[in-house]
């Protein structure tokens, strides 16, 4: 078992070709994405540890591009994209920002976990360019049905990152922020995908800053989340009380929204199970 798995690599700027293109965000970083399909834009933002080829959203494009040209970009510092410092969550929605304007101006946004979070920020900031939001699991802490995070969790994670223990933070993480049981963490440890995990560690110190405020077990912050977007919130059937009262703390929250909960999925939704949603709710 390999705990001090290399860093994911970061790449210099890169041109238009692999397959994948490449905006440019407003501090210069070039942000890669696959586009794929014919019809209105839509762009999809990962979680934690996603990325164009590692997480749930890897075969969602697919699904949708009968109906959608979809986007599906790495989040800067991850797989193909470079990473301009310091790292600011206001650079992540202007990176989202660049991928809409390559798309023509305008998208519907479907975010899953803390990258739901992320599209809600940028839904904010230029709500004429997000024409519909989905949110699938926003993972924010509102109430009393788990235990909320520690105030110095992001302090931890980040020393530990900083100083290779990235086991560690990814453990850290698995415990404090998603709160899984202790059998499924030590399961997750033999897996083939915990190198992967590994190598992201960045990406837990980074939305972080992303879930900033939302850990705490109290109400959403309404200045910063009520946005005017049509908005889809959903959550899985099979995923922990606290996903879903944060999925509800949303839809309550946004004067346009809607709730919708989908049979047998977990927080690693499965895009056949949520692609047929998502298609409804942006041709409406």
């Amino acid at each position: 078992m390999n705990d001090q798995a290399p860093r994911a690599q970061i790449h210099p700027p890169v041109a238009d070709t692999d397959g994948f293109a490449t905006a440019v965000s407003r501090d210069g970083t070039p942000i890669a994405y696959d586009r794929v399909g014919r019809g209105p834009a839509v762009v999809v933002i990962d979680g934690t540890f996603g990325s164009r080829t590692f997480g749930p959203n890897v075969k969602l494009p697919a699904q949708l591009s009968a109906h959608y040209t979809v986007f599906h970009y790495d989040r800067r510092g991850r797989g193909d994209s470079g990473d301009t410092g310091p790292y600011a969550v206001a650079r992540e929605v202007e990176d989202l920002e660049a991928v809409i304007d390559e798309a023509g101006g305008q998208a519907c946004v479907y975010g899953i976990s803390s990258g739901a979070v992320l599209a809600v920020d940028a839904a904010r900031r230029f709500p004429d360019k997000i024409t519909r939001l989905a949110l699938y699991e926003p993972p924010c802490v509102v109430d009393d049905s788990r235990a909320p995070w520690p105030p110095d969790y992001l302090d931890q994670v980040t020393r530990l990152v900083a100083s290779g223990r990235r086991g560690d933070a990814v453990k850290l993480w698995m415990r404090q922020a998603a709160a899984l049981p202790g059998p499924l963490i030590a399961m997750t440890r033999v897996l083939p995908a915990w190198a992967r995990l590994c190598a992201a560690a960045e990406t837990i110190v980074r939305d972080g800053q992303v879930m900033a405020g939302t850990g705490a077990g109290g109400p959403l912050p309404a200045e910063r989340f009520r946005v005017e977007v049509p908005t889809l919130v959903i959550a899985g059937a099979k995923s922990p009380r606290w996903l879903h009262h944060s999925a509800d703390a949303f839809a309550a929250l946004l004067p346009h929204a809607q709730r919708q909960t989908l049979a047998g999925q977990t927080h690693f939704v499965k895009p056949a199970a949520i692609a047929p949603a998502l298609t409804r709710f942006f041709t409406a």
